[in-house]
């Protein structure tokens, strides 16, 4: 059982919180940023297997960061992540590999590759250096074209990739790297309104059957009410507010965090309206 307490500028709450083996990931004081910077500080969080667990937060509030940072991509300023019950300072990188896969907004340096080839990178924690890829391997790599639907797509060099179809190919690598931690930055963001609800529904799905943990960044705040399992709403402030979407639709939390003089949060549709 673990005790903390948050401030989540409505109320000072005492929260109670029982770790299950269902939390994969645990977040126990930790503190984030870059140089002297905080960005947020003493979250004590968790995200579970199974669960698609949605950021939400304006830009520039830090979710790239709290990100990186989960995945060991950035230093933590303080307190411990812990995955499986190990904090990721202890695994190597070639461990780390195999837990965490992760999909950055960033476009993939290597140009002269298809977007068979890309996937395949996924296996190289598996493969050694010469990503040499079995029978076995390639099944893999298929199975992940096949399930983020980009057959069409297979043999096509990535420098003629639509941003949108780019992002799957990533997504599809990500899959294909089997770990049991799927990390993703706004992988809705170059997506129509029909392939944003697919992706989602996607990850959803993958979450659920295969018992992964999926945490991911998104600006579809519509979308995430209707399918994420959890929400996190981090603000500028640093403060972080957790929960079930329909808990904190009751509770509030999404009128405050939403509401401006121009939008508004109607909790009984999910939907943000624009006020004239």
């Amino acid at each position: 059982m673990e005790l903390s307490k948050k401030n989540d500028n409505f109320a000072f709450v005492l929260i109670i919180k029982v770790m299950t083996d269902k939390d994969t990931v645990i977040l126990r004081n930790l503190s984030i940023g870059y140089g002297k910077k905080v960005v947020a500080k003493n979250i004590n969080e968790s995200i579970r297997q199974g669960e698609l667990t949605c950021l939400l937060g304006p830009n520039g509030v830090g979710k790239s960061t709290l990100l990186r940072t989960l995945a060991g991509f950035q230093s933590k300023l303080s307190g411990d992540i812990l995955i499986n019950g190990k904090g990721i300072e202890e695994y190597s990188r070639a461990e780390m590999s195999q837990i965490i896969s992760i999909v950055l907004t960033e476009k993939p340096n290597t140009q002269n590759l298809n977007a068979q080839q890309i996937v395949e990178m996924g296996r190289a924690p598996y493969t050694g250096f010469w990503n040499r890829c079995s029978k076995e391997d390639m099944e893999v790599v298929d199975n992940a074209i096949s399930m983020v639907n980009i057959e069409s797509l297979r043999h096509c060099m990535i420098s003629t990739l639509s941003d949108g179809e780019l992002q799957k190919v990533m997504i599809a690598k990500a899959l294909a790297q089997q770990t049991p931690v799927i990390y993703l930055d706004e992988p809705t963001a170059f997506l129509d309104y029909q392939s944003k609800v697919d992706l989602m529904m996607l990850l959803s799905r993958i979450g659920r059957k295969m018992q992964k943990t999926i945490f991911l960044s998104t600006h579809d705040v519509e979308l995430a009410l209707q399918i994420a399992d959890m929400i996190w709403l981090m603000d500028d402030d640093g403060t972080l507010v957790t929960g079930k979407p329909d808990e904190l639709a009751a509770d509030g939390h999404l009128q405050r965090f939403f509401e401006t003089d121009t939008l508004r949060y109607d909790k009984d549709t999910g939907m943000l309206m624009v006020v004239k």
